[in-house]
């Protein structure tokens, strides 16, 4: 089949909430895929920062395999022998006291969700149903009813109601609008130490220490949602690590599975995670075997080679490079590691433009906030490779 064959079936059968560029990949390997027609690409997005290990690494394929060949599901029903070692080897990497793994990211923040307003009622005694969350401006948690409340883009919420309550949403980045927000009932603040789908947003230095001293002079809980910026994609472990920072709990995903599986989790200190109780919340895939096994393996892998800090130094390199371009149409280069957003004007036209010619010379990115470049290869991306990107990349906003 052709391009134009698949992408007509997919719009004629598929559901109409994305809005893909028209590329049919069908192969990758490490930083590159490949088209149904062979043409080849640099992919420039890594799933969203799911395969921070690049496309397809071969101790990934090599441990899906033997586990799928062993066991895959025993649910929650039963215990299996890779969930315990996981549980042990990723909370001694990340110093927190307990993991609760679930599927998606969004699942794995509903979890917290649900963890903070109990630990609110329980603990910390705030009156039935008013416990608060504060949240900020531009933040991206996922797409479920409870998650999409607390957005403030509008297209996530229209004709989706009645939405939930109980989020309270500040500015990013200005500390006295979150002083403003606490209020007795507060349980806790979610936020990201980098805002990726609100456009590489990069808090002022200090703001998540400052957050987080609010939060214990108020007893409240500082939950950070290190989907997208986490496992080495910032340049750090964690994006907040850049900070005195100590969260009561971390959500991790997209990397956490090297892009092989869905598989996410909610990490935790002891005080919060121990309101779940047996029936509490759970999940048939959660903790699965299979899942595991490639969790597992995939955070070796980030630190067998050191992709933090290979991050954190081609994205300085990167960001750098990328700032010597002179066009009109660049408003700002921000970032953190490899996760650079190139903010273009409004007078640009908009970024998907810039995507789609950068896709005719052989280079996959996306945009994101209408006005921003998102550029986030696979951490095991080379510095030649960086260079070839470039010299696509500074033609494009130059000349179109």
């Amino acid at each position: 089949m052709i391009p134009e064959e698949y992408i007509a079936l997919e719009d004629r059968f598929g559901a109409n909430n994305y809005h893909p560029l028209d590329v049919v990949l069908s192969r990758g390997e490490r930083v590159w895929v490949y088209d149904v027609k062979g043409v080849k690409y640099l992919d420039f997005l890594s799933g969203y920062s799911a395969l921070n290990q690049g496309h397809c690494h071969p101790r990934l394929v090599k441990v899906i395999s033997e586990q799928a060949g062993r066991l895959t599901l025993t649910a929650r029903a039963f215990r299996n022998d890779q969930l315990p070692l996981l549980c042990r080897e990723i909370c001694e990497l990340t110093g927190f006291d307990r993991i609760l793994p679930m599927n998606s990211g969004a699942e794995a923040v509903e979890t917290a969700i649900k963890a903070v307003r109990k630990w609110a009622y329980t603990v910390k005694g705030v009156e039935p149903d008013r416990a608060e969350i504060i949240t900020f401006e531009n933040n991206f948690h996922g797409r479920t009813i409870a998650v999409i409340s607390c957005s403030t883009e509008p297209q996530y919420k229209a004709n989706f109601g009645p939405l939930t309550p109980g989020f309270p949403v500040v500015p990013y980045g200005d500390i006295e609008a979150v002083k403003r927000a606490f209020t007795p009932n507060t349980a806790a603040v979610l936020i990201e130490p980098v805002q990726g789908e609100g456009g590489i947003i990069v808090p002022p230095e200090g703001y998540l220490k400052q957050v987080g001293d609010l939060c214990c002079a108020h007893n409240a809980l500082l939950i950070l949602d290190e989907i997208q910026s986490g496992l080495g994609r910032c340049g750090k472990l964690f994006a907040h690590y850049y900070e005195d920072v100590h969260p009561d709990g971390v959500i991790v995903g997209k990397a956490l599975s090297g892009g092989f599986y869905p598989v996410s989790a909610l990490l935790a200190r002891d005080e919060l995670m121990r309101v779940f109780k047996p029936g509490d919340h759970g999940s048939t895939f959660g903790g699965n075997p299979l899942a595991c096994a490639i969790a597992r393996e995939a955070l070796r892998i980030l630190l067998d080679e050191n992709l933090p800090q290979r991050a954190h130094q081609l994205g300085d390199y990167f960001m750098d490079r990328l700032r010597s371009i002179k066009s009109r149409h660049i408003k700002e280069v921000r970032g953190r590691g490899l996760l650079i957003g190139v903010e273009l004007v409004p007078q640009a036209g908009g970024a998907r433009r810039f995507c789609e010619a950068l896709e005719k010379e052989g280079l996959l990115c996306k945009e994101t906030r209408e006005n921003v470049l998102r550029f986030a290869p696979p951490l095991v991306i080379e510095k030649d490779e960086l260079d070839w990107a470039f010299d696509r990349i500074k033609p494009v906003l130059e000349s179109l």
